[in-house]
């Protein structure tokens, strides 16, 4: 009883400390149980709960001169003003579409086959007191026979396609001193009793926007793009907390 105690109590412990934790989103989901997902409050990205600002290494700044007597200015890319995001708090529009695909085929195969035979006809004249060391009479011309056979064959197959299309518009929050522009854009969508969650962040270069002021999702450089949902539907696709946690101690 002691030794099985001793099983349970370390898997109760970790269960219970992991019901602490979601605890409180335990109380907010019972709170919602027949009410539609709430949607997330409009507010500044740069002051969500672990936002941070975009830190890489950075080439010399040039600061942009007039020329004295010129409309041009140094580092215009027009004649006129250019509408195009380029600085923190313009909007533009991000799109996404991913059309990836990957196929592997492999297979092995291996097959070995060994035999052995050994017999001993003359055996200093002792081949027939083999019969007195062994219970049963001995044929000294079949003493040894040994075989051996090994064969091994190996599948492997991948097939991996991935679809999205999606157009989302992001926010510019940051100017790096380079030129290039930190964008995050969300988006929420409620059907019913699903909620669909798209997120976009990344660095771009002002170059890169086109005369829509649109950019595509390759010219994203350190992209992270989140397309997810959250309500009845994602709930029933994942397992149970019970079951997750059976899943991570049970050793087999």
């Amino acid at each position: 009883m002691a030794f099985l105690y001793s099983r349970l109590i370390v898997p109760l412990a970790l269960a219970a400390a992991m019901s602490g934790l979601s605890a409180c989103s335990t109380v907010d989901r019972l709170s919602q149980v027949g009410e539609v997902p709430v949607l997330t409050q409009i507010e500044d990205p740069t002051r969500l709960e672990g936002y941070r600002p975009v830190s890489i290494p950075m080439p010399e700044t040039h600061t942009a001169e007039r020329t004295p007597n010129s409309l041009w200015r140094t580092g215009a890319r027009a004649f006129f003003k250019d509408q195009r995001a380029g600085r923190v708090g313009d909007l533009l529009t991000v799109l996404i579409d991913i059309e990836d695909g990957a196929k592997f085929n492999n297979k092995t195969r291996r097959s070995r086959k060994n035999s052995e035979s050994a017999n001993a006809d003359k055996l200093l004249g002792l081949e027939s007191k083999l019969s007195k060391i062994l219970p049963d009479a001995v044929d000294p011309t079949n003493l040894v026979d040994a075989g051996s056979e090994s064969s091994s064959e190996g599948d492997g197959e991948i097939d991996r396609t991935e679809e999205l299309e999606l157009t989302v518009a992001a926010l510019i929050t940051q100017s790096l001193p380079n030129g290039n522009l930190v964008i995050v854009g969300r988006q929420e969508i409620r059907v019913n009793y699903e909620v669909r969650e798209l997120q976009v962040a990344g660095i771009i270069r002002p170059e890169d926007i086109s005369s829509t002021n649109s950019i595509r999702f390759e010219q994203i450089a350190e992209a992270r793009i989140s397309y997810g949902g959250r309500g009845h539907i994602s709930d029933v696709q994942q397992p149970r907390y019970g079951q997750q946690v059976y899943d991570i101690l049970f050793p087999f």
